[in-house]
C-alpha cells in the first residue's frame, strides 16, 4: 500500500512542554529581577536607576536569584502537576517560603547592612506573583484539548487494559485517546472503561485518516501477526509515531510497570539503562559527602532537645539500630532516632509499619512527621553505607518475604539506599504487599533514570515535605 505522509498537526508533547514552562518561569523571574531592581533604586537615597546603578549597587550574587527561583520550582515541570491550579499555588507558594527562609538565614547570620533587604524582598514578591500568572496562563492556553496528541492503543489484553486504567486515573489526560484496536473478535466493540475497541489492523489505516490520530502505544505483550505488523509499519509510514506501552507508563506515571515485563527485560533493558557515567558517580559521592556533613552537623544542633524529649515520655535509648540491606545486599546497621516504644516487637517479628502505628510514641510522631528521626542517618551517608536519594533500606526478613511476592523486587539492591528517593516522595505510606510494589515501581524508575539533576530535584522536593510537615 503507497501512503503519502500526513502533514503534522502542532501537538505538545511532555518535553516541548516543560521547555515552554522553563522559558516562561525564566522570563518572569527576569522581569521581576528588573522591577526589583527599579523599585530598590527608587528608594536609594544615593543614586537613581540607571546602569550606573545596576553595576555599583547590586551584589554578584544577586543577578543569580531568578535562576535560584527556577530550582525552586523543580517540582513544578512534572507536568501533571503544571496542569492543576492547585498544585501551581502550592508549588510557588512553597518556593517563596524556602526563597524567604534562606534569605533570612543569611542575613541574620552576615554583618548589618551588607545585604540589599529591599532588593530581596522586591524580588520574592515579584517573582511570585509573575511565575503565578504565567502558569495560569499556560494552564489555560496549553492544556486545551486540540494541543493535545490523539492516540490507538494497539492491543486490549492485559498491557492495554493497564494503560487505558492509568490514563483513566490522570486529570488532566496526557493525551487524547480514540479507541483501541485489536484482532479478537471477541473483543470488538468492547468497552475498555471509557475506551471502545473500534476495529482490527484491517481498519487501523482508515482510523488513523478518519480520527487524525498522531500517536500508536503498542500495547501487544504476545505474538503481533503480521497483518497487525505490517499495518503498524505503513502507519509510520504516514509519519504516525509508535511508543511502547511501558515507555508511556513510565512517560505518564514514572514509574517501572513491574508486573507487564518479562523477565528478560531486567538484563536486555534495565541494566543497561542503569549504568551510570564516572562523572556522575563521582558527583554523587562529592554529594554524599557534603550533605553527610552537614546533616551530621545538623542532628548535632538538634541532639540535646530530642534527647530530652525522648527520656522524659519514654526513657532511653535514644537511638535506634536495626540491620538493613544496602548495595549488593550487604547488611548494615542503619541509625534513627527511636520513634516507637520500646521493645515494639517483643515476639521477635519483623513487621511493616503502618500509618498509624499505635507502637509510635507522641514524641515519635512529631519526628516522623517533621523528619527529624531521619538525622542520625546522616552517619550512615558518611560511613558510605546509604546514599542521600536511593531506594528506602528495608529489613533483610522484609526482602525475603517480597522478593517472593513482587517480580524484580531485589533489583532495588542494585544501588545504595537512600535517606530519601524518588518513591519517598511520589508515594505515600506502604503498608501492604500491593503498596510496597507500587513504591518498587518508583524506585526502578529512579534507578533505571538516575542523573544529577534528578538527585538534586528530589533533595529539593524532599526540602518542600520537610517544610510541608508532611512525614510520615
Amino acid at each position: 500500500m503507497n501512503v503519502k505522509p500526513r502533514p503534522k498537526r502542532w501537538q505538545l508533547g511532555a518535553s516541548e512542554r516543560v521547555a515552554i514552562l522553563l522559558i516562561g518561569d525564566i522570563l518572569s523571574a527576569a522581569v521581576a529581577l528588573l522591577i526589583a531592581l527599579y523599585l530598590w533604586a527608587a528608594g536609594d537615597a544615593w543614586m537613581e536607576f540607571s546602569m550606573e546603578f545596576i553595576i555599583d549597587r547590586p551584589p554578584v550574587w544577586y543577578f543569580l536569584l531568578p535562576f535560584f527561583w527556577v530550582i525552586l520550582l523543580i517540582e513544578l515541570y512534572d507536568i501533571h502537576r503544571a496542569s492543576l491550579p492547585r498544585e501551581v499555588l502550592k508549588g510557588i507558594g512553597l518556593a517563596t517560603l524556602i526563597n524567604t527562609l534562606v534569605y533570612l538565614l543569611i542575613y541574620f547570620t552576615s554583618a548589618p547592612n551588607s545585604l540589599p533587604r529591599r532588593g530581596v524582598a522586591f524580588f520574592i514578591v515579584f517573582a511570585a506573583l509573575f511565575t503565578l500568572g504565567w502558569r495560569l496562563i499556560y494552564i489555560r492556553i496549553f492544556t486545551a484539548p486540540h494541543l493535545l496528541k490523539r492516540v490507538l492503543i494497539i492491543g486490549a489484553g492485559k498491557a492495554g487494559e493497564t494503560i487505558v486504567d492509568v490514563i483513566a486515573e490522570q486529570w488532566p489526560p496526557p493525551f487524547n485517546v480514540i479507541g483501541l484496536i485489536d484482532d479478537d473478535p471477541d473483543k470488538r466493540e468492547t468497552n475498555f472503561g471509557n475506551f471502545k475497541v473500534i476495529g482490527g489492523s484491517q481498519d487501523l489505516i482508515d482510523i488513523i485518516q478518519q480520527n487524525q490520530i498522531t500517536d500508536l502505544i503498542l500495547a501487544i505483550t504476545g505474538e503481533m501477526k503480521g497483518r497487525m505488523f505490517q499495518a503498524i509499519l505503513t502507519a509510520q509510514e504516514m509519519g504516525v509515531s509508535l511508543t511502547l506501552m511501558p515507555q508511556v507508563y513510565e512517560d505518564v506515571l514514572s514509574r517501572v510497570p513491574i508486573f507487564l515485563l518479562e523477565a528478560e527485560w531486567i538484563v536486555r533493558s534495565f541494566v543497561e539503562k542503569s549504568n551510570t557515567s564516572t562523572l556522575y558517580q563521582l558527583s554523587k559521592a562529592l554529594i554524599d559527602f557534603a550533605g553527610g556533613l552537614l546533616g551530621t552537623f545538623i542532628m548535632i544542633l538538634f541532639l540535646p532537645f530530642i534527647s530530652l524529649a525522648t527520656l522524659l515520655e519514654s526513657g532511653f535509648p535514644i537511638f535506634f539500630k536495626q540491620e538493613r540491606l544496602g548495595r549488593g545486599g550487604q547488611p548494615y546497621k542503619i541509625i534513627k532516632f527511636r520513634t516507637m516504644e520500646r521493645d515494639a516487637e517483643k515476639d521477635g517479628q519483623a513487621r511493616m509499619a503502618a500509618e498509624k502505628d499505635e507502637r509510635v510514641t507522641k514524641v515519635g510522631w512529631f519526628l516522623r512527621k517533621t523528619h527529624l528521626d531521619e538525622l542520625p542517618q546522616f552517619i550512615n551517608v558518611l560511613r558510605g553505607e546509604m546514599s542521600l536519594v536511593g531506594p528506602r533500606a528495608e529489613r533483610p526478613q522484609m526482602v525475603e518475604r517480597f522478593q517472593k511476592q513482587i517480580p524484580f523486587y531485589r533489583a532495588r539492591l542494585l544501588v545504595k539506599p537512600g535517606i530519601t528517593g524518588w518513591a519517598q516522595i511520589n508515594y505515600g505510606y506502604a503498608g501492604t504487599v500491593d503498596e510496597t510494589a507500587v513504591k518498587l515501581e518508583y524506585d526502578l524508575y529512579y534507578i533505571e533514570h538516575r542523573h544529577l539533576v534528578l538527585d538534586l530535584s528530589i533533595i529539593l522536593r524532599t526540602v518542600g515535605t520537610v517544610l510541608g510537615f508532611k512525614g510520615q
